[in-house]
């Protein structure tokens, strides 16, 4: 068969590439930094910081297919004492529980919620204006948009039932997510994958390479969009202020702190993963969504007055510090009337197919990026029914894997 060439070494562009290679197809993987990993890249030196907070949902479908593969590895739970320290921002005081309504909403799964009509509007309708603003602003902790109550209540329910489960699906990866990076990439070669890094694709170039065999564009939205002079790849996103401090260690600081007085989470990584931290001091990372017509100070600002009341005295204890501003990266959003299976189709014609957060497959923040990269490799392997009918085995193989997508 033509060779399969993927453009992005990102979580979706392995997740392409290893997906094509398993089914016995020659894999180019092109990626335009020295490293891969994309937004799951981890910063090197003292402090092993990702862009954002990251997490991985224990019940999401690359779980699964991850821990099927040996891919997984060591991973993260909230230790039972530090969950105990998650405090929430109400009224401008620390609290130690949420308000009850939010934990009555948060148990109702997105089924009950209608994808035309905002969140707001139908929180409000099941647990009182108040309690639904708090939950909004909750549900920020996995939408990075600075206001979840405009989008689709189907949408913003889903995020919110997960994200406050218990016990808490999140897990992290030791050593921060470039070690899964590392080890999908290790498989990718194994499988005979060819993965060529500083390797960046213009448009000229991906005329070529289609002239090859199928092309997987697994990048960003704005990249893929002028990589292939689409201007109908265009889909809402988040935009958020990043910031990331090392403090010297003190005891009684909270694991995590939520806004809900606005959107915004800030979270002691190193109390799940030791790693990420020099012995005595501990990595807290926070996101804080912005309008878009909000500078980044805005964010800062409202990340260091929830500081002030999670961690006394953090500012004497800073080591380090960084700020940054996420644009467009944070994984598609969807508003009232619309659903993930109206963002830009995977299949884009000619044997171009399109992976990343932003496009049409299901799922929470990075599963969206794994799940269209699966679908995409199978698209570009011509992985349908008569693929999958060859054998029993492949039947049975691949049937599993699309189960575990279903979600």
């Amino acid at each position: 068969m033509q060779r399969i060439h993927v453009i992005g070494g990102g979580l979706a562009g392995f997740t392409a590439a290893i997906t094509a290679a398993e089914s016995g197809v020659r894999v180019t993987l092109h990626e335009a930094h020295h490293t891969p990993g994309g937004r799951a890249r981890t910063a090197e030196g003292r402090y092993l910081t990702n862009e954002g907070p990251h997490a991985l949902y224990r019940r999401g479908p690359h779980w699964a297919w991850l821990e099927r593969r040996g891919l997984l590895g060591a991973v993260a739970a909230v230790p039972p004492l530090e969950g105990t320290r998650l405090r929430f921002r109400l009224g401008g005081t620390l609290r130690r529980v949420p308000p009850l309504a939010l934990l009555r909403l948060a148990r109702r799964g997105a089924e009950h919620a209608p994808v035309d009509v905002d969140f707001r509007t139908w929180a409000t309708g099941q647990v009182g204006e108040e309690a639904a603003l708090v939950a909004s602003h909750y549900s920020a902790v996995a939408l990075y948009h600075h206001d979840p109550g405009t989008l689709s209540a189907a949408f913003v329910q889903e995020r919110l039932h997960r994200a406050a489960a218990l016990p808490p699906e999140a897990r992290y990866p030791v050593g921060g997510w470039a070690q899964v990076i590392d080890r999908m990439a290790a498989r990718a070669w194994n499988l005979g994958v060819r993965v060529e890094t500083a390797s960046r694709v213009d448009a000229a170039g991906l005329a070529d390479l289609s002239r090859q065999g199928p092309v997987v564009v697994a990048t960003s939205l704005d990249s893929a969009r002028a990589l292939l002079g689409d201007s109908s790849l265009v889909w809402d996103s988040g935009r958020t202020a990043l910031i990331d401090l090392a403090l010297r260690t003190r005891r009684g600081d909270a694991f995590a702190v939520s806004d809900l007085d606005a959107p915004g989470w800030i979270e002691r990584f190193s109390a799940q993963d030791r790693t990420l931290a020099p012995a005595g001091q501990q990595l807290v990372q926070g996101q804080f969504p912005l309008a878009p017509d909000e500078p980044r100070s805005v964010g800062i600002a409202r990340a260091e007055e929830v500081l002030d009341l999670g961690f006394p005295g953090w500012r004497e204890r800073v080591e380090w510090r960084r700020e940054a501003t996420s644009s467009g990266r944070t994984g598609a959003v969807d508003r009232p009337g619309t659903t993930w299976r109206d963002r830009p189709a995977i299949d884009r014609g000619d044997g171009v197919y399109l992976a990343g957060d932003q496009v049409a497959a299901p799922g929470l923040l990075s599963e969206v990026s794994f799940n269209s990269g699966m679908e995409a490799a199978l698209l570009a392997t011509g992985a349908t029914e008569t693929h999958r009918t060859r054998t029993g085995r492949t039947r049975r193989t691949d049937r599993t894997d699309r189960t575990a997508t279903a979600g």
